[in-house]
């Protein structure tokens, strides 16, 4: 078996002009586990049932019991289907397995690897523009805002998923954040503040969102063992 990694999380989220705060984010390390699963949950609209799919997500895929990320997906899946006050939401998450990390996803929230100076988008957001761009057509921008999966209605192998082989930094954020802050300021913030997941918050703020913004970053720690620090502020 791989050896367990230490890990340091932080997260940090603003409701921005929204009514609802409708992002969710989840930490948790199953027994036996190699490590602490991270995950990071948009819902779909602007009430209280968005929120709660959101959570509901973010929940279960970290505390399924498998390494698949798919499978995750799936279970996070099962987890809103089943609650009558559940909506719907995008989802990304992140296993570790040794140094690695597998990740899962469905829509548009995306992960982000960082080692050194060298940033990487892992994720491919699942919009209607994204579509449309694979077939040479050019997308009006609103399509850049509209999900052709998500964690209610994906199947199997409609969710996306991919390997990053020993990360320094994970980003996990939500479109509040991401489709205001590029990767410059993503570097930035790795390399220079106290607490990067609020700076990235911040500077999407600042930079104008009209979502929720929540980001969640986690310092891989490889060669350390223990248990994961994880600091989740509103």
């Amino acid at each position: 078996m791989r050896a367990n990694t230490a890990a340091i999380g932080h997260t940090a989220g603003a409701r921005g002009p929204r009514l609802i705060n409708a992002d969710a984010v989840a930490a948790y390390r199953r027994p036996g586990a190699r490590g602490t699963a991270f995950a990071l949950a948009d819902g779909v609209g602007d009430d209280p049932r968005a929120a709660r799919a959101a959570q509901l997500a973010a929940a279960a895929a970290v505390r399924a019991d498998t390494d698949d990320p798919a499978e995750a997906v799936l279970a996070a899946q099962k987890a809103v289907l089943t609650d009558p006050d559940a909506a719907d939401c995008v989802l990304v998450v992140a296993l570790p397995d040794g140094n690695d990390y597998r990740i899962g996803w469905v829509g548009d929230a995306r992960v982000y690897a960082a080692i050194g100076n060298e940033l990487r988008q892992v994720t491919t957001d699942q919009t209607l523009a994204n579509h449309f761009r694979a077939r040479g057509v050019t997308p009006n921008p609103r399509m850049e805002h509209v999900v052709v999966v998500s964690v209610r209605t994906t199947t199997a192998p409609e969710i996306g998923v991919t390997r990053v082989p020993a990360p320094e930094f994970l980003v996990l954020a939500s479109d509040g954040v991401h489709g205001r802050v590029g990767d410059d300021v993503i570097l930035q913030a790795l390399r220079y503040a106290s607490d990067p997941a609020r700076a990235l918050v911040d500077a999407a703020t600042v930079a104008g969102t009209t979502d929720n913004a929540t980001a969640l970053v986690v310092q891989c720690l490889p060669g350390r063992t223990g248990e994961t620090t994880v600091a989740i502020a509103a």
